[in-house]
């Protein structure tokens, strides 16, 4: 049997089942970025939804699911686009400076959503594995550009702080300061 066969993706299951799922991991994302991740819960996720809350929880059991689907939901968009600048030939910490920019302009709904459940990561060992993936995402860049050990983790730790720099100061960022200290990471 095919998937076109298949009863559940003939009548449209799957891609209602696939879009509710979506649209309460987007939901989740919206509170913790107004509430932070103190203020996700099945009741609060489901009434920025406009769903009921057991819908919430028919589609994630616990609070951690939720969370890390959410958290997943953002990394994959982040190694997406790091996987980009790594499969580019242009210059790849001017890729990564731009995308770090865009945590001060549109991109600052979601790194802020992001950087609040890493955070919440330390507390909470189920997000944990999702949490590493900017870092490991990072270093793998920063590997196609060096083999030092200390280099790659000078240039994850200055993007992380960059990341959060940007955050709390919220206001534009400038791609090629951003670069700039890249590039020391990566030489020092």
């Amino acid at each position: 049997m095919t998937d076109r066969d298949d009863p559940e993706h003939t009548d449209g299951r799957f891609a209602r089942g696939a879009r509710r799922r979506a649209e309460i991991i987007e939901a989740t994302l919206a509170v913790v970025t107004r509430d932070g991740a103190a203020g996700v819960t099945h009741r609060t996720v489901a009434k920025q939804a406009g769903i009921t809350t057991s819908l919430s929880t028919y589609y994630f059991a616990t609070l951690d699911d939720l969370l890390i689907a959410a958290l997943t939901s953002v990394a994959d968009a982040y190694t997406a686009r790091i996987r980009e600048i790594i499969d580019t030939s242009g210059d790849k910490l001017a890729g990564l400076a731009e995308l770090i920019a865009q945590t001060a302009g549109a991109g600052r709904e979601r790194a802020l959503a992001e950087r609040e459940l890493a955070t919440l990561a330390a507390r909470r060992p189920a997000l944990r594995p999702v949490a590493r993936r900017w870092r490991e995402n990072i270093a793998e860049l920063s590997a196609t550009l060096t083999d030092d050990p200390v280099a790659i983790a000078g240039v994850v730790a200055a993007s992380d702080g960059l990341c959060t720099a940007i955050l709390l100061d919220n206001g534009p960022a400038d791609p090629e300061h951003l670069r700039a200290v890249l590039q020391r990471a990566l030489h020092n």
